[in-house]
């Protein structure tokens, strides 16, 4: 078996469990880390560029979301497929359209939105929706860490370190809980102004709170409720629900490995989740798993 030769770009907190789920895959072999920060990892090519690697298969995307529409357009210049995380839900849509049209132009695949909200959480939701097509579905997530919030924070100007925590109000709300270390010669009043400005805040409640150790605060644990009520053709009160207490890098790896696998099964174009056949995320010969599952 050829397996999948695969990058990744991004060495924080999921680049770290994506090579973990990496190196448990049977299918895939780590083509090299692409960070421009040192990485202490003596096992693998370390570069600042993946021009720099011998071509992958495929580029997992283990980076803030602002990056993710660069860094993946110029992967797919290279005719390299791409795997992405990005997690800003309203727009998601526009990404998808951007990224299609490079894709199709050099002959690769981006695979978009695949941690698990969006992402797997994304395909639940559509599952759902399938079997009571009328209704409302209702996401809750946490108590825990939100990832993207938490890098989003740490790009404002004035913190030095930050922890982003999202507590379920029930029927889809949160609120924010935002715990940082300011800079110094930097102001709290003005950097918290700054942070509930921000697109990833703005449209929820949101506490800021100046704390003296951030690493105190900080558990990767998080979560997902996911609750609807709907009708089943003219049946009425149906009820599904789906639960999970997860660490949130570790699962977010894990999608993006998966969403790897699949990306090599495609056609040229650019794909969210919901798109994507379940069989294709699982590592397996066809007809194995058919018998194993159905």
């Amino acid at each position: 078996m050829q397996k999948i030769k695969a990058a990744i770009v991004g060495f924080g907190n999921v680049g770290k469990y994506v090579l973990e789920a990496l190196e448990a895959s049977f299918d895939f072999e780590v083509a090299g880390i692409v960070s421009d920060v040192p990485v202490n990892i003596q096992t693998y090519p370390v570069v600042e560029h993946i021009a720099s690697l011998p071509k992958p298969d495929v580029a997992i995307l283990a980076t803030p979301t602002r990056l993710v529409e660069q860094i993946a357009g110029e992967a797919l210049e290279l005719g390299i497929n791409t795997v992405d995380g990005f997690d800003i839900h309203n727009q998601i849509v526009s990404l998808r359209y951007t990224l299609d049209r490079k894709a199709k132009k050099y002959n690769a695949v981006s695979i978009i939105a695949a941690g698990w909200d969006p992402g797997s959480d994304s395909v639940v939701r559509a599952l759902f929706e399938a079997i009571a097509p009328r209704g409302i579905t209702y996401t809750n997530f946490g108590p825990g860490m939100s990832m993207g919030h938490t890098v989003a924070v740490k790009a404002i100007e004035g913190v030095k370190a930050a922890l982003s925590m999202t507590i379920p109000l029930g029927t889809g709300i949160h609120r924010r809980i935002v715990y940082v270390e300011i800079a110094e010669g930097y102001e709290f009043e003005q950097v918290a102004d700054a942070i509930r400005r921000d697109g990833y805040f703005k449209h929820d409640e949101t506490h800021v709170v100046q704390t003296d150790n951030i690493d105190n605060l900080l558990d990767m644990g998080h979560g997902v409720n996911m609750v609807r009520k709907g009708v089943s053709g003219k049946a009425q009160n149906q009820l599904f629900e789906f639960n999970m207490k997860i660490n949130n890098p570790a699962l977010t790896g894990q999608v993006l490995v998966a969403a790897a696998r699949a990306s090599i099964r495609q056609q040229p174009g650019a794909y969210t989740l919901i798109e994507i056949p379940v069989i294709d995320l699982l590592y397996g010969e066809k007809e194995n798993l058919i018998s194993r599952f159905v």
